[in-house]
């Protein structure tokens, strides 16, 4: 894990992001990469120079918040965007070889009914980049045990699970698989991929309604530090496909999310 983004809104919680992201840095050997989006179109004349002016303003507060934070030797830079951020996400992942995108549950939103607000559902759901979703107020702690939920073994790509790995090598983490065979599941679905298995064999199979209820019926027996997921179609974020928010009704953790995308680039 080499280069990882940190997308910064305008909430006051962007600092603590960020500082998450720099200390899980510092731990892997990585790069940080702070995404400064923005959205100016420029006239004519006295105007031509507007998108210079706010890039040259954002960088500016950006540089203060790095100053003001013990970046333990990590090489932190900003990485600008002027128009929409997935469009941005897309650019910035090819030109810089993105390995992890970390974020916060809820960006600009402040409506506290929400797990994902518009911005960071908008990246869960519409980019394939693995994505850390870390809740407020989370200090950076090593990984002790990782809950691995899925309803359904096949995957197309081993490589998908290479943060995953990461993470587990890194801190010789226990990591539970757990199978939820949801309604309308095919025998397919039960077949697991062997990378999956080589992650862990310690497998449970579960079935429940959805799969976040499946994660809900194990999470006090398992007591995982972190919860993985797979971001497909009819995955765990399913919701996402219908609208960009996820209410904290339909799911909600206290403990870092890994994402982990089935889809092709």
């Amino acid at each position: 894990m080499n280069n990882i983004l940190v997308p910064l809104g305008t909430s006051p919680d962007s600092q603590e992001t960020l500082k998450y992201a720099v200390d899980f840095a510092a731990d892997f050997g990585a790069k940080v990469f702070i995404m400064d989006v923005y959205q100016v179109t420029a006239g004519v004349g006295s105007l031509g120079n507007v998108e210079q002016k706010v890039e040259a303003t954002s960088r500016e507060n950006i540089k203060g918040m790095v100053a003001a934070m013990d970046t333990k030797g990590v090489d932190v830079k900003i990485a600008a965007y002027n128009g929409d951020i997935i469009d941005g996400l897309k650019e910035i992942k090819k030109a810089l070889e993105i390995d992890l995108i970390i974020i916060a549950p809820r960006s600009n939103d402040i409506n506290e009914e929400l797990y994902l607000g518009h911005t960071s559902g908008r990246i869960i759901k519409q980019t394939n980049i693995p994505t850390l979703v870390v809740p407020k107020g989370t200090s950076y702690q090593p990984v002790k045990s990782i809950l691995t939920a899925f309803k359904s073994g096949i995957l197309k790509r081993s490589k998908v699970l290479h943060p995953l790995i990461e993470i587990m090598n890194k801190h010789n983490a226990d990591v539970n698989l757990l199978l939820v065979k949801t309604p309308g599941y095919t025998e397919d679905d039960l077949q697991i991929n062997t990378a999956l298995l080589d992650v862990s064999r310690n497998l449970t199979i579960s079935d429940n309604p959805t799969t976040y209820h499946g994660v809900l019926e194990h999470f006090q027996n398992k007591h995982p530090d972190m919860l993985c997921v797979f971001r497909r179609k009819r995955g765990f974020f399913k919701k996402l496909w219908e609208k960009s928010t996820v209410p904290k009704s339909e799911f909600f953790a206290t403990i870092p999310v890994l994402v982990l995308s089935v889809k092709k680039d």
